[in-house]
């Protein structure tokens, strides 16, 4: 992919001054010193400063201190309070030319302070300064926004991309098993309302957080994807299979986590990405009492990414047809997990899926295979 570039925001307009001052001599004096350089703007009291900084933000504002209506130590408060014209430098100007105004003006957040009569000079080199500070602090603010958004667009390019991936492959082995229509986005609704359970209800909060869950949901659809690797005489079997042939059907499981073994070797990557989609390929046939496959795990040894699957998994199953078998109902499905807990499932998710039920069975109504 191309670089892109960044370009800072460049502008041929003239930087704006705002002058606030009660005296038109003052006004007039200083607007003269400063159009040739800047665009210049003038208020004489500061509710009137406020009222036009709220229509055009400056990029630098000479206040005067000792005003009616509104003094400006009070605009400069009220100016600093508010978070989009915060960063608006400030230079006071005053005849108060004693210590402790000069260092109220910088309490307030008062970037400069030059006691009257004004130095033109001085009052130019001063501007000058601070504009160029200001034009500086906005490119640097503009170019990390701009890298802040590039990053995020990169980062929502790569997960598009990887959950495209995923799903490429998922449908390629479901095109080889009588799995067929909505199972794979199924699957992966159902581990989400699972996932975002646990999450809400704090359970399992030491082995799963909303990163997690983001990565195991993603992976969900590749579950099965080690089906590929199992001759069409066995998977397309519409009978009872024999010994001899469960036996093969149950090598997809490490088929599968071999496959993804050898995708993470020549990444070479070792994040948690691929921990949780090996565990799903490869432990989603195990069972709470022990008597799954491949290993025979039970318990917590059984990741959990992959005990959720197993759950998603079976009440997919149970209530889609099969050229072996017809569907069952939602009803049926719920009992028979609820049967189960503590057998085949996790007690505590086969909790979760008793409580959340009627998701599955929207899900389910919404994503009908095609008959």
């Amino acid at each position: 992919m191309d670089q892109i570039a960044y370009k800072p925001a460049t502008s041929l307009k003239k930087p704006m001054i705002l002058v606030v001052d009660d005296s038109p001599d003052s006004l007039t004096a200083i607007s003269e010193l400063l159009k040739t350089q800047y665009h210049v703007k003038v208020a004489q009291h500061g509710e009137r400063a406020l009222s036009l900084i709220g229509k055009t933000l400056p990029d630098l504002i000479l206040l005067d201190i000792v005003m009616p209506v509104m003094n400006g130590y009070e605009t400069c408060r009220r100016i600093k309070a508010k978070h989009e014209w915060s960063s608006i430098p400030i230079i006071f100007l005053s005849s108060k030319n004693d210590i402790e105004a000069e260092s109220h003006g910088f309490e307030l957040g008062a970037e400069d302070y030059i006691t009257k009569p004004v130095n033109p000079l001085s009052l130019l080199s001063r501007v000058r300064t601070h504009i160029a500070l200001k034009q500086a602090t906005d490119a640097l603010k503009n170019q990390n926004q701009f890298l802040e958004n590039e990053v995020h667009r990169r980062i929502h390019e790569i997960e598009s991309l990887q959950d495209m991936s995923i799903m490429a492959l998922a449908s390629l082995a479901e095109t080889r098993d009588n799995e067929t229509g909505y199972h794979i986005q199924r699957t992966k609704l159902f581990t989400r309302a699972v996932c975002d359970y646990l999450l809400d209800n704090s359970l399992y909060s030491d082995q799963l957080n909303s990163e997690i869950a983001d990565i195991i949901v993603a992976s969900s659809p590749l579950h099965d994807i080690g089906k590929v690797g199992i001759p069409d005489s066995i998977l397309l079997k519409p009978g009872k299979l024999t010994a001899e042939e469960f036996e093969i059907i149950k090598t997809h499981t490490t088929l599968g986590r071999d496959a993804l073994l050898k995708v993470e070797l020549m990444l070479k990557n070792k994040d948690s990405f691929f921990r949780y989609p090996k565990e799903i390929v490869c432990y989603h046939h195990e069972k709470w009492d022990g008597s799954g496959y491949p290993e025979g795990l039970r318990e917590d040894d059984i990741p959990l990414s992959a005990r959720i699957i197993a759950l998603a998994d079976v009440y997919d199953a149970l209530t889609s047809k099969r050229v072996y078998k017809p569907a069952y109902s939602h009803e049926f499905a719920v009992e028979s997990i609820a049967k189960e807990a503590g057998r085949h499932f996790d007690p505590v998710l086969a909790e979760v899926f008793s409580r959340i039920r009627d998701q599955f069975f929207e899900i389910k109504e919404s994503y009908q295979d095609e008959l």
